[in-house]
């Protein structure tokens, strides 16, 4: 009887960076394996292999594994964990600076050590590629039986430049929670911001993100309504602040002061609960994400805005384009402080405007509710994929310390 129970259990091992860790794909990962668990009951069970960086974190449960980002030596050992374990199958989450080596190269010696089935999601696919980071998604992509992209745009790339086969390549969204279609006005008595206009940022913070376009907009949308109030919430990345400090807070601290718009700004530099979260989400009347560059395929925050029926007005990265197609949102050009004042202040002055963009926007995220994602997943998990012949154990002494020849320099020297 133990035996039957056993033999339905599927062990699904997560390999990426977990909670308590301050990052958007740790998060991402606990809440899928949270819905996966919902969709497949008594039947998943989830080990999480954590590539740590930084200083110590305590994990717990299903945390089985740590993996130092730079330590070689640490990849291959837990290929071999996995290996000899009851793992059923391997869920990725890739994102390249995850992991350590050229292009997050170190992951290749992971990948090609399994003889596990293994799926892919892929947070990052880049149109123009340098050699190394080529080379490591093609690793990536190759060593996998199945590779997620979240939009549809990710599904031609893959096929275009990284030759993935159609069959392998699977769109799944990325998950939203399942927040009511609701007025402000409950989210702001809560917050104590009866009154005001709120215009919200949200996400962790980084010079890529452009708050400083939003700040200089803030001027002119301010004139239209004194009653704004733009919330800046999020911790610095925790790279940047490994890197430079709180430089970049303080640049942004120094710009509400110049601008003389202290009343009417909010840096609040929090990693904050879900619960808390979704309180600043709902008191929002404009979200928005004033990006710098086209290149970003996925985009959480934005996700989560537009599946709680957000008025968005956002710079037309590739997430964005997608995301707020067809009326969705308002997509303004790449640093442009004027367009952005201008589009916020129509949204907020047009009520039939405002009201149409926030109904179409809840609409289309029903489709990317996480118990959804979660049931998908489950699919793929469950799916019979072939389990992969016991690759030859290279020496530790050996492997993966010589640099791999780039397999598609034309594609490097056209770019």
């Amino acid at each position: 009887m133990i035996k039957t129970i056993r033999e339905k259990v599927k062990k699904v091992a997560f390999i990426s960076s977990y909670l308590p860790r301050k990052c958007g794909i740790a998060t991402f990962t606990a809440d899928l394996i949270h819905n996966t668990g919902l969709a497949g009951g008594g039947e998943f069970e989830p080990l999480v292999i954590a590539v740590q960086s930084g200083p110590e974190l305590k994990y717990e449960k299903p945390v089985g594994l740590k993996i130092r980002k730079d330590v070689r030596y640490d990849y291959i050992r837990a290929a071999d964990y996995i290996n000899f374990s009851d793992v059923d199958i391997v869920s990725v989450q890739h994102e390249f600076g995850l992991f350590d080596g050229e292009g997050g190269s170190h992951l290749s010696l992971l990948l090609k050590r399994l003889n596990k089935p293994v799926i892919a999601t892929l947070h990052t696919v880049l149109e123009r590629p340098s050699a190394e980071y080529f080379d490591s998604l093609t690793d990536v992509c190759e060593a996998s039986d199945k590779v997620i992209v979240m939009n549809k745009r990710g599904i031609r790339m893959l096929r275009d430049i990284y030759d993935v086969p159609a069959h392998k390549i699977e769109l799944v969204p990325h998950g939203i929670p399942d927040l009511p279609f609701s007025d402000s006005s409950y989210c702001k008595r809560k917050l104590g911001l009866d009154g005001r206009k709120i215009i919200l940022t949200f996400g962790l913070l980084s010079k890529n993100k452009g708050v400083e376009v939003m700040l200089r907009a803030l001027p002119r949308v301010v004139r239209t309504d004194p009653s704004i109030l733009y919330i800046v919430l999020g911790a610095t990345h925790p790279e940047v602040l490994r890197r430079e400090g709180r430089s970049y807070k303080f640049k942004l601290e120094r710009m509400v002061e110049d601008l003389r718009l202290q009343r009417n700004v909010v840096l609040d530099n929090r990693f904050v609960n879900n619960e808390e979260l979704f309180t600043f989400l709902g008191a929002a009347d404009v979200y928005v994400t004033p990006y710098l560059h086209k290149e970003q395929l996925t985009s959480g925050t934005l996700a989560f805005a537009v599946g709680a029926g957000k008025a968005v007005v956002s710079t037309p990265y590739w997430a964005a384009q997608e995301l707020l197609a067809q009326g969705r949102g308002k997509l303004v050009p790449f640093g442009d402080s004027k367009k952005i004042a201008r589009s916020i202040a129509e949204v907020l002055s047009n009520k039939s405007l405002f009201t149409r963009m926030k109904r179409l926007a809840y609409e289309y995220g029903r489709s990317m509710t996480w118990p959804k994602v979660g049931q998908s997943y489950w699919k793929l998990f469950t799916s019979q994929v072939p389990s992969k012949p016991m690759p030859l154990q290279p020496s530790l002494d050996t492997i993966g310390w010589e640099k791999p020849a780039c397999r598609r320099q034309q594609i490097y020297q056209s770019a």
